[in-house]
């Protein structure tokens, strides 16, 4: 009998190691390829982007297109880079194990090409050599089973045959990570709170039911999981499932430059592209997402080959997508397309996959394993291009204005169609219309239109209308995204007036207090924003005596009341890279500080001095202040409460935060107005040195 199990286990062992090396062979064809136009060898070109901690179940809401702008910030002093091999290991002072990994980042900034290195090091052997098995398999796979029925194990036989062939069914004995890619794609319900739980591999159950229970570890509790995902999606998964969250920043100045490097094999080249990016706001930000890298490196490669003397390079965005794609659009906002959804659009697959280049371009055909070939965009932003181009020609052919639902004949015009455009981005609560509104901007132009002869007839030239419309809206009261993406779209038609006004009056220090106008203060904004040098004090003081202005413009003092902080706090979670914060002699009162804290305590939040000095606030603040001490994000060295009534009961809420062994506060200012015979021991903080 025990030979018989000895000889048993042997012969699982053998299959077993078998079946892993026909896995790691298949996954070295899958994972060393990413999809660059064609084919292309992942290390042939690969840079890793930076990966950080962003923290345990935060779901970032800020609209993507700012988060574009954002990818690629400079790291703190506090944050930890971590390596794609090292994704499952706890980071430094933590030592909890971590189960569930949630990677985070917009569109195009690598999530998808990290799960392939990752897999790809791990088939070869390079690293993660505890592991036993890699199961790589993305939500846009997942969804073409909706519907239908599998237990977990009929499921991993389903996509990884070969464990099939193998007769492997035990593996809770062998440790597995599983690499569900695509979150934001998923068109499963995932219902964690009623799906029925499960905890037999053998169970057959729907294809929803099956993920939910595998990522609360009801089914193989043993695995890792690593899930990708757009921010936006995130919250699909209950934080209490997810053991950590990274978020990928895309690549940094220099990474910009190797990738260009290795990309073009001239170095005169390289270098010059690398200039060329610089010289332009819009596409050095885009060029935070490793997938618009490519897209420009694909259009300055023919352009090298293909320029006339004296022919200047492509230095909008719009001219850049114009040179690097035609024709193509589908309507609706989906981010995948199945052949049914193209089909619906009238798109006959084999007959554009034939004639048309640029169909191969923009679209990627995926097959899985026994799959239906699932087809997307390889970026949103070629979405974005497709769809402004679309609303032109619709116009320009048919005299149709796709923006209206239903067509009126005094909004027949360009000119209408142009500001309409205008005024559906401003109201999108999302953002998800910016980059249209960018493209619609530059395709207004005539030069830009003569780039797309024979697709699209050149028309008056309109954007002398559309600068008016803009900065008409500049000069009202907008959230400084909206006012921020407006300034992308005047440089799109190569409008830089109002920001080189600011830029030249901040040089000459004549930037005058009581003639700065909303949308010179909307400019000031996104100089700053958009600037490549950080900036560590910015004092308002010396420009601004409104709260209009502090609204638009998101920091700094003075006649400001507690409706900024909500401003304020946004900007300091978001990309806030300012030091030092005076908000001192302002009517902020008790509720503007709670408001304030909830951005002292982002992960995001870069401030380490924070000035409150007569502010008119009580003790009701000081829990909030106190949470901000305790916080393990929070980077303040400075606080200045002087003359503000915050009583005993406060500064004994304030001491929970200085005790708190995450406080890296060096100075308290605080003066209290009423003496503390009952609290000697806190006495009156005019000066504390926390660390003697």
């Amino acid at each position: 009998m025990m030979s018989t199990t000895f000889a048993s286990y042997r012969y699982n062992q053998k299959y077993t190691v078998i079946c892993q090396g026909k896995i790691k062979s298949h996954l070295k064809k899958v994972s060393g390829c990413v999809f660059e136009g064609e084919s292309t060898g992942l290390i042939d070109f690969y840079i890793e982007p930076c990966i950080t901690e962003r923290g345990s179940g935060e779901v970032n809401m800020e609209h993507e297109v700012r988060m574009m702008e954002t990818a690629s910030r400079k790291l703190g002093k506090e944050e930890t880079i971590i390596k794609c091999e090292d994704i499952f290991k706890p980071l430094p002072g933590k030592d909890q194990p971590i189960r569930t990994i949630m990677t985070t980042g917009v569109a195009g900034i690598g999530k998808t090409v990290l799960t392939h290195k990752f897999t790809l090091d791990w088939a070869k052997g390079k690293t993660n050599h505890d592991i036993h098995f890699t199961f790589p398999i993305t939500f846009r796979e997942l969804n073409l089973l909706k519907g239908k029925e599998f237990s977990l194990l009929e499921l991993l036989h389903y996509f990884f045959i070969e464990t099939k062939e193998a007769g492997v069914c035990r593996f809770d004995q062998f440790q597995v990570v599983f690499i569900l890619d695509g979150l934001d794609e998923c068109r499963l319900p995932l219902d964690f709170q009623n799906n029925q739980i499960l905890t037999d591999v053998t169970e057959s159950a729907s294809v929803d039911v099956l993920l939910t229970n595998l990522i609360r570890g009801n089914l193989l509790p043993s695995a890792r999981i690593w899930i990708t995902t757009r921010p936006a999606a995130a919250n699909q998964i209950p934080a209490e499932c997810v053991d950590m969250v990274t978020e990928v920043r895309g690549f940094t100045d220099l990474q910009k430059k190797e990738y260009f490097r290795k990309r073009f094999r001239e170095n005169s080249e390289a270098r010059t592209t690398i200039s060329h990016i610089r010289t332009s706001r819009n596409l050095r930000i885009m060029c935070n997402i490793p997938v618009c890298c490519w897209i420009m490196a694909t259009v300055l490669k023919h352009w090298f080959k293909t320029a006339k003397i004296g022919e200047e390079m492509p230095k909008t965005l719009t001219q850049m997508y114009i040179q690097f794609l035609r024709v193509q659009f589908i309507q609706e906002s989906n981010l995948i397309f199945y052949e049914t959804d193209l089909v619906e659009c009238g798109i006959d697959i084999q007959a554009a996959s034939v004639h048309s280049r640029a169909f191969t371009q923009i679209f990627k055909e995926e097959c899985g394993l026994y799959q239906d070939k699932v087809f997307c965009f390889v970026h949103l932003s070629i979405q974005e291009f497709l769809a402004a181009l679309y609303v032109l020609l619709s116009f320009i052919n048919n005299g149709v204005n796709q923006l209206l639902e239903e067509q009126q004949k005094s909004d027949n015009s360009l000119n209408a169609i142009l500001k309409i455009a205008v005024d559906k981005a401003l109201q999108s609560d999302n953002g998800h219309l910016d980059l249209f509104l960018r493209f619609v901007s530059g395709l207004s132009l005539n030069p830009n239109q003569t780039l797309l002869k024979g697709l699209l007839n050149e028309t008056n030239d309109y954007h002398y209308s559309l600068t008016s419309s803009i900065r008409d809206k500049l000069r009202g009261d907008l959230p400084p995204e909206r006012s921020s993406n407006l300034f992308h779209c005047l440089n799109e038609f190569n409008e830089y007036s109002l920001v080189e006004n600011i830029q030249r009056d901040l040089k000459l220090g004549s930037l005058s207090r009581q003639h700065v106008s909303s949308e010179e203060w909307s400019a000031l904004v996104f100089l700053l924003l958009s600037s490549e040098k950080e900036l560590d004090v910015f004092d308002l003081k010396k420009y601004c005596a409104t709260e209009k202005g502090l609204l638009t413009l998101m920091l700094d003092v003075c006649k400001l009341s507690e409706k900024c902080c909500g401003a304020l706090a946004s900007v300091l979670s978001s990309n806030c890279r300012v030091r030092e914060l005076d908000l001192s002699n302002n009517d902020l009162q008790d509720s503007g500080v709670k408001l304030l804290s909830a951005g002292l305590r982002s992960p995001h939040c870069k401030l380490e001095t924070v000035r409150l000095n007569g502010c008119h606030l009580s003790e009701r603040c000081c829990e909030a202040l106190a949470s901000v001490l305790s916080s393990n994000s929070s980077k303040l060295r400075e606080l200045d409460l002087n003359t503000n009534d915050l009583q005993d009961s406060g500064v004994k809420l304030l001491s929970v935060g200085l005790g708190s062994p995450y406080c890296t506060l060096e100075t308290l200012r605080s003066v209290l107005l009423t003496p503390l015979p009952t609290a000697p021991i806190y006495g009156t903080l005019v000066v504390r040195r926390l660390t003697d």
